[in-house]
């Protein structure tokens, strides 16, 4: 257990270190119904104006990054858990599944009756019953994330690029997110895809609710390797921030591996830091303790 709290540690870098910093969103810059604390905001724009660089990296796809977060600035993203990397606007990296593989995928969801959305930089494309049949899954995802009231929680107040009755053959999709059901348990997931890579995601102390599927490789920890590599710069100057469990591999990865208090329990066990929760000014916090701002 690396894990110890920001109340308690002395600065650990020198201020004059220029540092890259990788930012998970969704529990980390922002709360889970995508408020973005005005602390955060100053934070991150303080640290990029001190001179160091500052990177989103997050399961998201781009067409999920709204103007309010793109105002903020940053020097690029990772996004798709590591399938696109943009650097100043630049993509350096983009593995997208292979359009057979796609096909494979959606036709074995379809057969096994568990609804689910395409992951794309042009947008999130859900299957035909996920509408309705995805609202009790993500109203359990957004309360397993701390919002107690979630009857007004639709999928699109959740997932506002979701789009429906498109068509689902597509070139384009970085990763796909289906419910979990009984049919489709992560061992049989892993078991019918072995070439690919597989996550879950979800609800409280990170109870699996959704699966995803992404090319093999692809993960947050190696998409900051080539990101360094394009860079040319050292993982001891390397800072990353998340909530959960898909955190923990760029947590081991980077230098300083932070944790939200918010965040899972896991998580917090395997990062360096502990910070506050994301609306209690955490990043802020975290950012001054770093001495990047």
């Amino acid at each position: 257990m690396k894990i110890s709290f920001l109340g308690d540690m002395k600065p650990m870098l020198d201020k004059s270190d220029k540092k890259v910093v990788f930012l998970d969103i969704d529990g980390t810059l922002c709360d889970y119904n995508g408020v973005i604390p005005r602390s955060a905001k100053q934070a991150v724009r303080l640290a990029r104006k001190n001179g160091h660089l500052i990177f989103l990296n997050t399961g998201r796809s781009k067409a999920e990054m709204d103007n309010d977060l793109l105002n903020i600035g940053f020097d690029g993203m990772i996004c798709g858990n590591g399938n696109y990397v943009e650097v100043e606007q630049k993509v350096i990296l983009h593995q997208p599944l292979p359009e057979n593989i796609e096909v494979k995928i959606v036709k074995w969801l379809e057969e096994q009756h568990s609804e689910f959305f395409l992951e794309s930089n042009n947008g999130l494309f859900a299957s035909e019953h996920f509408k309705e049949q995805g609202l009790p899954i993500v109203r359990a995802y957004v309360q397993g994330k701390g919002q107690e009231d979630v009857s007004h929680v639709t999928v699109e107040t959740a997932f506002p690029a979701m789009q429906y009755g498109k068509q689902l053959i597509r070139d384009d999709v970085n990763k796909i997110s289906f419910i979990l059901t009984k049919q489709v348990q992560p061992e049989i997931v892993k078991s019918q895809f072995p070439h690919l890579e597989f996550g879950t995601w979800g609800g409280k102390d990170e109870q699996p609710l959704f699966g995803d599927l992404r090319p093999k490789g692809i993960s947050k920890a190696n998409a900051i390797k080539k990101l360094l590599q394009y860079l040319n710069v050292s993982l001891t100057d390397t800072i990353a921030f998340g909530d959960a469990q898909v955190d923990v591999p760029m947590f081991e990865l980077c230098k300083v591996g932070v944790c939200m208090g918010n965040g899972g329990q896991k998580a917090q066990e395997r990062a360096d830091l502990v910070t506050n929760s994301v609306m209690d000014d955490g990043l802020q916090h975290a950012f001054e303790k770093l001495s990047l701002i």
